[in-house]
């Protein structure tokens, strides 16, 4: 699909940080602007799952798709229960060798908006003991929300250095991941 876009839209990318992916699974925590980022982050990164809101497996066809991707799929709505689900299904992916994505905005964000950071991924994290690789991104200026039109260019994709759960609150961590990544951003539009 990549390479699809390459040609057909001359959109590409350029990652910087990819010496910051550790060797053993870790958590994700990234900027979400597009559909491009859940193809991309297929050949960024090791084998990985992705937290995601359970009604998307209902969808025809796609849903089916990536219900065979074993997702971590949590219903938003059900508060403390989901996060107990994130947690158990969360640690037997880690436990298989998976990495786990985690949009922390909880849905597309257009470029230049931050939305709210929710708290689950750090949360997550502390309770997992996993560490957070951060990542920031524009591929919402070349690939927009509900767009079919695509743009050429380049986009900029930036992996931080992992983020240590430990001795941290999820309010201090999402704190500093959120800093991360939108400290990132403002260098995008620079």
């Amino acid at each position: 699909m990549l390479s699809w876009l390459k040609i057909t839209c001359n959109l590409n990318f350029k990652v910087s940080g990819v010496k910051n992916i550790p060797k053993h699974p870790s958590l994700i925590l990234s900027k979400h602007q597009s559909a491009w980022e859940t193809l991309a982050f297929q050949k960024i990164f090791p084998p990985q799952v992705w937290v995601l809101k359970r009604e998307l497996l209902l969808v025809p066809f796609f849903g089916w798709g990536l219900a065979m991707t074993s997702p971590i799929a949590i219903d938003r709505k059900a508060g403390k229960k989901a996060l107990d689900q994130m947690l158990v299904q969360g640690i037997d992916r880690i436990k298989k060798g998976f990495w786990i994505v985690i949009f922390p905005e909880g849905t597309r964000i257009k470029p230049g908006e931050v939305g709210k950071y929710h708290i689950g991924g750090a949360w997550f994290a502390i309770k997992s003991e996993t560490d957070i690789v951060p990542v920031a991104h524009n591929a919402g200026l070349y690939w927009p929300k509900n767009s079919f039109i695509k743009k050429p260019g380049v986009i900029k994709v930036s992996i931080g250095k992992p983020i240590s759960s430990k001795g941290k609150t999820s309010e201090q961590l999402n704190g500093d991941v959120r800093n991360w990544i939108e400290n990132e951003m403002i260098k995008f539009n620079a």
